[in-house]
């Protein structure tokens, strides 16, 4: 009989286990403990939207839409998308549910996404992010909270030296239809020294191609209008009140005049956390001020503004995790103690110590194994001068006998 093949994972995707997991897990975990801080709500939402809901918002001829989304027709015939990105579904989801009247709302989410794209360091076809947004808000201090909340995060998760804020205004309606009418005349000037995906973005949004990563595009982009020059005095102002604000909370920040948003909802503020530990895949956190978002998806004019930021990446970034220790180890060094092991391991769980029990393999083994794990605290249940005797002995030295409910007692003084 031939051997039968076991298929491989997806390409692109990734079974998380052991550190990876830890690691993953800790960044979720401070997150959820820092947006409270906060204020922040929860929300889940569905992994599937309607395609209309990212085509729309995101506009059909970006890369996302065009090439990277996972689409497919369902049973009814609608066209169903994995979601590529949250802000969408929750500006969706704002509208549907009526949560206008909850604004401001202030929520978080995290989960998987799905793009297809060429996988590498940090990058997955599925992949995960923590997103945060305020909706609802039109004053710059939901912008500047949502920066101190980022900066904060990373402190937490102890990944902040070496990360630096880079900080854009993209203006206002009137600021940015200006600075696109000089960046269409200053770029069509260049065609003949564009590369192919910056002529395409010529077509569709020029400011697109001051993002662009070819060394020619970036020498032409360097030359070109800055939004600086065409700022209203509203725009000024409101910038001026983001980076003073940032200046009251302490977090520190640089300006990039070349960081952009290229879709045509996006307003004011613009913002990456950039490294250089990741190496070209530089950015862990970003986001931005999205005002004309839920009006493009038919809701009612709304200020918003928001971040995303990739599990991964920001997990391969720290340098300690909490690892849940084995506290207690509890070992059955007879088998006729093995239900007394069982139940004083459940008694320990239940008072919310790590604990694990040793009642498998062999009897003779077992101390060596529960040893092994380096608990704080060890447990032999044994048979000893023909009576049901325990013996409690701290890894650090100490030693002491006692029964279970001693044995309880001491794990509580020594917590």
């Amino acid at each position: 009989m031939s051997k039968i093949a076991t298929p491989g994972a997806v390409r692109g995707t990734q079974d998380i286990y052991g550190e990876a997991e830890e690691r993953f897990a800790q960044v979720v975990t401070s997150f959820d403990r820092i947006r409270k801080l906060y204020g922040f709500k929860g929300l889940i939402l569905p992994a599937i939207e309607p395609t209309a809901v990212f085509a729309r918002s995101l506009g059909e001829t970006t890369d996302v839409v065009s090439k990277e989304m996972y689409s497919f027709a369902d049973r009814g015939g609608d066209s169903i998308t994995l979601r590529p990105e949250f802000t969408a579904g929750i500006a969706r989801a704002y509208i549907t549910g009526g949560w206008q009247q909850y604004a401001p709302m202030k929520v978080a989410a995290h989960g998987p996404l799905f793009r297809y794209e060429r996988p590498q360091k940090g990058r997955y076809r599925q992949f995960h992010q923590i997103d945060a947004e305020i909706i609802g808000a039109a004053k710059p201090t939901a912008d500047v909270e949502l920066l101190v909340m980022a900066d904060h995060l990373l402190d937490e998760l102890g990944i902040k030296d070496g990360v630096t804020l880079n900080l854009n205004t993209l203006g206002d309606a009137e600021s940015r239809d200006a600075w696109h009418a000089a960046l269409l005349e200053y770029f069509g000037d260049h065609r003949g020294a564009l590369s192919e995906d910056s002529l395409r973005r010529l077509e569709t949004n020029p400011l697109r191609i001051l993002d662009s990563k070819d060394p020619d595009d970036r020498g032409i982009c360097h030359g070109a209008p800055k939004i600086d020059a065409f700022l209203s005095h509203a725009a000024q102002d409101f910038f001026g009140a983001v980076t003073a604000g940032l200046d009251a909370a302490g977090v520190a920040w640089q300006r990039n005049a070349q960081l952009v948003r290229g879709l045509d909802y996006y307003r004011h503020t613009a913002f990456e956390f950039i490294t250089d530990r990741l190496g070209a895949q530089g950015t862990v956190l970003g986001g931005g001020r999205y005002d004309g978002l839920i009006e493009q998806l038919g809701g009612k004019p709304t200020p918003a503004v928001g971040w995303a930021a990739g599990i991964e990446r920001l997990a391969m970034l720290l340098n300690q995790w909490d690892i849940s220790p084995l506290a207690i180890a509890i070992v059955a060094e007879h088998p006729e103690r093995e239900q007394a092991c069982i139940k004083l391991t459940a008694r320990f769980r239940k008072a919310g110590f790590c604990a694990e029990q040793f009642v498998s393999g062999s009897p003779r083994k077992r101390y060596d194994r529960a040893r092994k794990a380096s608990p704080a605290i060890l447990i032999a249940l044994d048979l000893r001068d023909g009576a049901a005797t325990q013996s409690l002995n701290r890894l650090d030295g100490g030693y002491a006998r006692g029964n279970e409910a001693e044995a309880l007692f001491a794990a509580h003084d020594f917590a």
